[in-house]
Order: C-alpha cells, then sequence, then structure tokens
C-alpha cells in the first residue's frame, strides 16, 4: 500500500510502498482509511517537536485524524465489524487504568498515538487500530467529511465543553484563531452556549468564514486586536479566551484579551506563555490547558456532526499529493482542514 513516511527531520515526508497492517492479537482492528486530516502537528512532527517526547523508530507513517471503514477485526472484538463506517479516536487507550475508569481516557497510563507515537498513523491506505478506539458512524457518512473530527475536532469540543459552565448568557467568549481547530471551536461554542462569540484571526478570509458559522463579531489580527476585543467588552476583556494559536507572542495577547477572574483555555502551542505573577493574583485569572478529550467526547462531537451543527470546511488531496497538501497548510493556503484521501 501507498504511506506518507517520515524518514528524517527537517525534510519531506516520502510517499512509499509498504505492507499492508495485518491482524497482530485478538483486540486488533484494521481500517480502510476513508479520509485522514493533515494537522499542523504533523508540520511539528516533521521538524522533530514530537521526537524525544515519542520517541518513534524512522522512518514511520504519520496521520493522526483518520476515519473509515473497518476490514478486518481480531477474534475477540465485538462493537464493530467488517463494513462498519468508523471515525478513530486518535489515542487508543487500556480501559483499566485509573484515568480509564475515571472517563478521562485521554490521560490513560498506557495508551499509543498512532502517527506520533511508535506506531503507524493513517496517512496510508490502511491503518491498524484497536476496538476502543472506533466511534461507528452512520453508514451513510463519508469517512473524508469528517477525518479531522478525530483530532481537530475533539480539541475544539473538549475545550469549548470545559468552558460551557462558565459561559451564560451575557458573557463573551473569544476565539483566536479561526483556522482548521478555530473553526470548529466556533461551531461548538454555538451549538453548546448562549455566549457572544467574538473571533480574532489575521487573515480576512478566515474572519468571513467565522461569521458565517456563527461568529457574533470579528476582529483582525493587526496590532490593534487587543485593545479592539476590549472596546468590545466595555474595556474589561472576555470571560474566556480560546486560544487556538498559541505561539508567535498570540498567547499573551490572549492572557490580555482576558478579563478578571476570566479563563485563557491553551489549545494551539509552540508559543512560551509569559505573565506578572501579580497579574495571576490580583485578577484571579487562570490559565487551563487542554489536549484531545475523550472517547465520550468525540462520540457527542459526531453527534453534533450528523445534525448538521458542526461542519467541517476541507480542501482535499489525493494521497499522492500529501506533501502539496503540507506546503499548503504550512504556507497559510488552507481554509479549515485539508484532508488526504487514498
Amino acid at each position: 500500500m501507498k504511506a506518507v513516511r517520515v524518514h528524517k527531520y527537517h525534510a519531506d515526508p516520502q510517499i512509499d510502498d509498504i505492507p499492508e497492517p495485518t491482524l497482530r492479537g485478538p483486540l486488533d482492528v484494521v481500517v480502510k482509511v476513508g479520509g485522514a486530516g493533515v494537522c499542523r502537528t504533523d508540520l511539528h512532527i516533521l521538524e522533530g517537536q514530537w521526537a524525544e517526547a515519542m520517541g518513534p523508530e524512522l522512518p514511520y507513517v504519520i496521520g493522526h485524524e483518520n476515519a473509515g471503514w473497518v476490514e478486518e477485526v481480531g477474534e475477540g472484538v465485538t462493537n464493530v465489524a467488517p463494513g462498519d463506517t468508523v471515525i478513530l479516536h486518535p489515542q487508543p487507550s487500556c480501559g483499566l487504568c485509573r484515568a480509564c475508569r475515571a472517563g478521562k481516557d485521554m490521560h490513560c497510563v498506557n495508551a499509543f498515538f498512532p502517527g506520533l507515537s511508535n506506531n503507524d498513523g493513517g496517512m496510508a491506505e490502511y491503518l491498524r487500530t484497536t476496538p476502543r478506539a472506533c466511534v461507528k458512524l452512520d453508514p451513510s457518512t463519508n469517512p473524508a467529511d469528517v477525518a479531522a473530527l478525530a483530532d481537530a475536532g475533539i480539541t475544539a469540543y473538549h475545550a469549548v465543553r470545559k468552558a460551557v459552565p462558565l459561559l451564560w448568557p451575557g458573557t463573551t467568549a473569544v476565539v483566536q484563531g479561526a483556522g482548521g481547530l478555530g473553526h470548529i471551536g466556533i461551531q461548538c461554542l454555538a451549538a453548546l452556549t448562549a455566549t457572544r462569540i467574538v473571533v480574532v484571526d489575521r487573515n480576512a478570509d478566515a474572519l468571513a468564514l467565522a461569521k458565517e458559522i456563527g461568529a457574533d463579531d470579528t476582529v483582525l489580527a493587526d496590532g490593534g486586536h487587543v485593545d479592539a476585543v476590549k472596546d468590545l467588552t466595555g474595556g474589561e476583556g472576555a470571560q474566556v479566551v480560546f486560544d487556538f494559536v498559541a505561539e508567535q507572542g498570540a498567547e499573551n495577547d490572549a492572557w490580555q484579551m482576558t478579563a478578571a477572574d476570566g479563563h485563557q483555555f491553551v489549545i494551539g502551542y509552540g508559543g512560551q506563555f509569559s505573565a506578572p505573577t501579580l497579574d495571576f493574583v490580583a485578577n484571579e485569572k487562570n490559565v487551563i490547558g487542554n489536549i484531545v478529550g475523550t472517547y465520550n467526547e468525540l462520540a457527542e462531537l459526531m453527534v453534533l456532526a450528523e445534525a448538521g451543527k458542526v461542519t467541517l470546511h476541507t480542501k482535499q488531496y489525493p494521497l499522492d499529493a500529501a506533501l502539496d497538501a503540507l506546503h499548503d497548510l504550512d504556507a497559510g493556503r488552507v481554509r479549515g482542514r485539508a484532508i488526504l484521501v487514498p
């Protein structure tokens, strides 16, 4: 089969012909990939940012946003069968550790992360995973239309869902970054809350899309955006700021846009957050990290998607054009998410 593999860092991956994955144990599931999302994390992988944390042996297949059809199952698998349409939670978990038993399976101590850890991902024709990763979908669902919800979607939804108790009517939520994750976060906010949604982005096209999908106000990130948000909130800032950028200074802009007793949710990464400790104490501000989300949250998100309340805006590429997709994403030419279709 064809697969996109990293051979060395700080270089483009290669499209190789490799053997198809096979069942290795009774709880294995082989999925025929129908769509694989291209994520900024894939760019960070190529830069070597995850090498020390995950330690994958090179070469390996990247791709952690995957949906498709069950091809084959091990003898112990009972929740899915060949032919089922599925989206895959990006981090298969054990179900036995304390985190899993507490319903926080994204913190499973025995989890692995295909496409990041030492396990092949889904930028390929087939992927081996586990039954705990499989969320069954309506058979009419096109996997390419929802694949990126497996990681970008669940990450945005997880952050919004945590913030729901803070966003009663009359509050303001700022979404910084209306790209691949942010445009999903906007729709989740609109579906789950009655908060006023203010979107900040440096790209006018992204702001236009934000208006279409639920933003009440938009602000161009042109250097005056922090003051503009303050003006929109009576000088106070927002009760919640979702930072889907968190690099190149955006992470500190988000702090400045957060009101006293407010919450800054950090979802993007790559930057360095810094704030005076007095600001924490005197204003009782909170900074909250976010990583992926639970299996149940992915299942909930798919209910919203199948009801048409969360829609991915995508640009599709054939698997052979994976390098084009990665380059387009890096250059900011992708509105929404890039999806590889084998």
